[in-house]
């Protein structure tokens, strides 16, 4: 009787701590670069908001799992979210995918010179094969996209405008990637490395003269108050980065099957968001610079022809003869209209 009753109340013990268990949601920690806080426009970085809209959908789905998002660099610097992600220790992050290209030099083609054209030609990359191609390198790396995302960027300088490659020469300047560094520097500027979240300190202490970033970038960290002169993407956009929300295969295969449902999901709303975004981010830059006075200017179709010529005598090049693949790469990606 005794041993009846005890058994009884081992297995009442065991349902409560299932039930109690099952209570209790699972946490992942996102980490990303760009401040967590409200801008003076009263809007939030694109890349905080598409995490935080995973999060908010990982809520609503229900499926027991809840997103920390860790702003700024609080829980790991912007190019050491890569590794992390491959193991599990970091679950999600708003990551450039060239920040990992030294692990992977394919991944400077989603960073490459007029490459990506406009906005519309963005969405059609997605499904290229150059992108199938990336994304495998991603997967076997054992992370997972969630989301798509590129950002149109542009030039500022504390000296003069940026339009031709002339208009460079003998400044310093920060580019996010090892192919916009080859072309900056083949049209005779200086390069400094450095993550977007350091242009500012960079501007004011004299380190950098100039600098491409995103213009999500470009109104985040107020660098309109370091310079004199801004080329927003315009017509002739030079500049776009794929920065897509990834998370760790480990982490994802962590999750029910459920749970993972509900992420993908979450992930086409952040990315649905972007796609609605991304045009607008430009138009925002213009907006808050013009207020800044700050002074606009914007390339011709021969300016962006002169820097073409140039990256492809350096970004292209070296891509091609360095990297594993690289020329079918480039031929890839080119290749979409």
């Amino acid at each position: 009787m005794k041993f009846k009753k005890s058994f009884i109340y081992l297995f009442a013990a065991v349902f409560l701590f299932a039930g109690v268990g099952e209570s209790f949601a699972k946490t992942l920690k996102a980490s990303h670069q760009w401040p967590g806080t409200k801008r003076k426009d009263g809007k939030f970085d694109v890349r905080h908001e598409m995490v935080q809209i995973i999060a908010d959908e990982m809520k609503k789905a229900n499926v027991g799992v809840d997103i920390r998002i860790y702003p700024a660099k609080s829980l790991y610097k912007p190019k050491e979210q890569w590794k992390p992600m491959t193991t599990g220790q970091l679950d999600i992050s708003a990551f450039p995918l060239a920040y990992a290209a030294k692990f992977h030099p394919e991944f400077d083609i989603t960073l490459m010179p007029g490459m990506v054209k406009n906005h519309k030609h963005a969405l059609r990359v997605n499904n290229s094969p150059m992108m199938k191609t990336i994304k495998k390198i991603i997967n076997d790396a054992g992370v997972v996209v969630l989301s798509d995302a590129w950002l149109a960027g542009g030039f500022v300088s504390k000296k003069n405008c940026i339009t031709n490659p002339e208009s460079v020469k003998g400044q310093v300047f920060r580019a996010a990637g090892k192919a916009f560094n080859q072309m900056l520097e083949g049209a005779g500027a200086g390069i400094q490395g450095m993550p977007s979240s350091e242009i500012y300190n960079g501007l004011q202490t004299g380190v950098l003269d100039g600098a491409n970033t995103s213009s999500g970038s470009f109104v985040s960290y107020r660098i309109y108050e370091q310079v004199k002169c801004a080329t927003p993407p315009g017509k002739y956009g030079l500049w776009f980065m794929y920065e897509p929300i990834l998370m760790s295969k480990k982490s994802f295969d962590s999750l029910t099957s459920k749970q993972q449902k509900a992420l993908m999901k979450a992930g086409k709303v952040a990315e649905k968001y972007m796609t609605k975004e991304a045009a607008g981010l430009d138009t925002t830059m213009e907006k808050a610079y013009k207020k800044a006075g700050v002074k606009l200017s914007y390339m011709t179709k021969a300016d962006f022809d002169a820097w073409l010529a140039i990256a492809k005598k350096t970004s292209y090049k070296n891509f091609a003869d360095k990297v594993p693949g690289g020329q079918k790469l480039i031929d890839q990606a080119l290749a979409v209209k």
